[in-house]
């Protein structure tokens, strides 16, 4: 039989349930995503599933994390009802007695797998509702513990790079340079990277997320850098582009029409700003100076529990930013046959406009001297 377990009370529960009354009149909701999970009760295990009612949680994992999440929830201050499911008709099971006698459960149809939606419709005898992005819609807002989780991954992320610049000279590889950024993130008190660290010289700068290979850094090569550390759950996002020694007059004016465009959308990003807006300064910028063909990306995204979430800065979401928000801020230029440019930065929306989260040097085309004993 399911073992229950009692912990304390969680006001994220409470607002995400209102919100979902405000679409749809729902007794309960499931929630499957273990990002989700997290945020809404601490719960960092690999498997679980989530029941919030009008005054209660419930979560349903195996044995491997019941000690685990009684102690998350424990810390993280929320009221959790944690059942042990030992198989997955157990959990079924479980998720059947825990909504006996509810008309309606509403889920996120971008946590559940078609087949899985059908098990669940067929077990558990109630009117399943859909609603899309419920909990993500709430954690685009960050708390000040949460602000100060990116503030370190940021940190971790520019005293890595700082270290690396004098690096990246002739003969040194992608993979050297990634495999160090790695490890000092970790030195720095990073849990380890954001995502896959990004390093592209020459050619291969032009191909946005470049996987990093034996490729040597050379004269005349820009050198993109896309680097983030992960702390306690949060990502960190940035990047810059260096130029190696004697580079091409049109590479040069490519960094600097970048730097200019970043440093535009940038100025623009506030409350109350469309999220579209931003990405129309930068991309306007670049096309002006004939390089709008070579932008082939959105210019930045919200970063949180998960490296790319809302809100999105592109051109078609036309959502304000709101005070509380952590976006990036990242246009590019990849132009073939020459190399890619890009340049970003991690910001944090403010009530009288943005604070940059990413302090690396990003004006000086070329690295620093490589320090000889």
């Amino acid at each position: 039989m399911p073992k229950l377990l009692t912990l304390r009370a969680s006001g994220r529960a409470e607002t995400l349930f209102q919100l979902a009354n405000e679409h749809a009149t729902v007794k309960a909701m499931l929630v499957f995503s273990l990002d989700n999970i997290r945020w809404l009760t601490g719960f960092t295990g690999s498997a679980g599933t989530l029941v919030v009612g009008p005054q209660e949680m419930v979560l349903v994992t195996d044995g491997r994390y019941i000690e685990q999440a009684m102690a998350q929830a424990k810390s993280s201050a929320v009221d959790v009802e944690v059942v042990e499911a030992r198989s997955s008709t157990d959990q079924v099971e479980a998720l059947t007695k825990i909504l006996a006698g509810r008309s309606s459960c509403s889920f996120d149809p971008a946590e559940l797998s078609v087949e899985n939606f059908e098990i669940y419709q067929h077990a558990l005898a109630i009117k399943l509702i859909s609603q899309t992005g419920l909990v993500k819609h709430l954690r685009r807002i960050k708390t000040e513990a949460e602000i100060a989780r990116i503030e370190a991954a940021c940190l971790a992320a520019d005293r890595a790079l700082a270290d690396v610049e004098s690096m990246l000279t002739d003969g040194v590889t992608e993979r050297n340079i990634r495999d160090e950024l790695e490890y000092l993130m970790r030195r720095h008190g990073a849990d380890g990277p954001s995502y896959e660290t990004i390093v592209a010289t020459g050619l291969n700068g032009v191909r946005p997320h470049h996987r990093p290979t034996f490729e040597q850094i050379a004269n005349g090569h820009s050198v993109v850098i896309d680097v983030g550390a992960l702390v306690d759950g949060y990502h960190s996002d940035m990047t810059r582009t260096y130029l190696i020694g004697n580079v091409k007059t049109e590479l040069a004016e490519i960094h600097q029409i970048v730097c200019e465009a970043q440093l535009l959308g940038l100025s623009k990003v506030a409350p109350g700003v469309l999220c579209s807006d931003v990405d129309l300064v930068c991309r306007q910028f670049i096309t002006e100076h004939g390089y709008g063909e070579e932008f082939v990306h959105g210019t930045g995204h919200g970063v949180g529990l998960q490296i790319h979430e809302l809100p999105w800065i592109r051109k078609d979401f036309h959502e304000p930013l709101q005070i509380g928000e952590v976006v990036t801020v990242e246009p590019g230029v990849y132009r073939g046959g020459l190399g890619g440019v890009r340049i970003e930065d991690l910001v944090l929306v403010t009530p009288t406009g943005n604070r940059v989260l990413t302090l690396s040097q990003k004006d000086n085309l070329c690295p620093p001297s490589r320090r000889t004993t």
